[in-house]
């Protein structure tokens, strides 16, 4: 059955890795297709994530294809049997269907890693953050820049959602120098990092000024990892675009760079670690360090 409507990043990547799959086991689409009787036309549809694919047919193709792990399979028939509908639904109208799907992307991930140069992740922004970011929308935009707000207020629920996720940040000092949202928002920002970063699942590095090497990436990306590996899914931001990367290409460079960036960046913000270790530098001091300007 084809879909109604726009199609999702998630019928896309769905699509995507079914086309890898057949294409790394040697098969073409008309090929693909006589197996489980569809015509090569409607296989290329369904790699286009256009046509919906039932659970019967795709047990076959991943038989076909040579796919044995258990735990890809299962997480592989979710992304092809969910109907994509959950609380961002209720935006579908108010906000560019770009933050749908990373709403989405969110609610199917088992972790996720973001590197941030210029702006403290959406993720643990507070309000007051949020609308200064806003601020400057256009007079036509209003409505829109009030559901983006409210949008991104409910999206950062999933740090508290069971079950729980794992989530890494980086976050270069630059974004927590800024003062654009003015003194007070601040304040209260860097006091949120601190606190967020109690959450057991919860890792914030802050990636400093002074480190010597030359940083891996220069830009903000966002590395979605639904607990297969292969189905990773990673979002650059470009000046003018966002994009989507799925080809394990991508994922394995940027999965090794946002590694690379936790090496480089200081330890992790530990509370607890950081009053008994004073001696040494680490995130926690840093914010606390930044904290303290803003104070005077």
């Amino acid at each position: 059955m084809a879909y109604k409507g726009p199609i999702s990043q998630r019928q896309r990547r769905f699509g995507e890795e079914l086309q890898r799959l057949r294409t790394a086991a040697g098969l073409s689409a008309p090929e693909a297709g006589a197996l489980v009787g569809m015509k090569g036309p409607a296989v290329s549809h369904t790699e286009a994530g256009r046509i919906t694919l039932n659970s019967e047919r795709l047990e076959i193709w991943l038989d076909a294809y040579g796919c044995t792990d258990p735990s890809f399979r299962v997480k592989f028939a979710d992304m092809g049997r969910s109907n994509g509908k959950g609380w961002w639904s209720d935006f579908a109208d108010r906000v560019h269907p770009l933050l749908l799907d990373l709403a989405e992307a969110d609610h199917s991930a088992a972790s996720i890693d973001n590197f941030e140069t210029f702006y403290v992740p959406g993720l643990l922004q507070v309000p007051a953050y949020i609308e200064a970011i806003y601020a400057d929308a256009g007079q036509d935009r209003k409505l829109d820049a009030a559901a983006e707000i409210e949008f991104r207020k409910r999206r950062q629920r999933i740090l508290t959602d069971l079950p729980r996720r794992e989530f890494r940040f980086v976050i270069h000092e630059t974004a927590l120098r800024m003062r654009f949202a003015g003194d007070v928002a601040m304040r209260e920002q860097l006091v949120h990092l601190l606190e967020i970063s109690e959450l057991p699942n919860v890792s914030i590095q802050v990636l400093p000024f002074t480190i010597t090497q030359k940083p891996p990436s220069t830009g903000p990306f966002v590395l979605f990892d639904p607990g297969a590996p292969e189905l990773s899914t990673v979002v650059v931001d470009h000046p003018s675009h966002t994009e989507y990367l799925g080809d394990q290409q991508s994922i394995q460079t940027y999965r090794r760079t946002f590694n690379q960036l936790t090496e480089l960046a200081l330890p992790p913000v530990d509370t607890n670690q950081s009053l008994t270790t004073l001696s040494s530098r680490d995130s926690w001091g840093l914010i606390r360090h930044l904290l303290y300007l803003l104070q005077v």
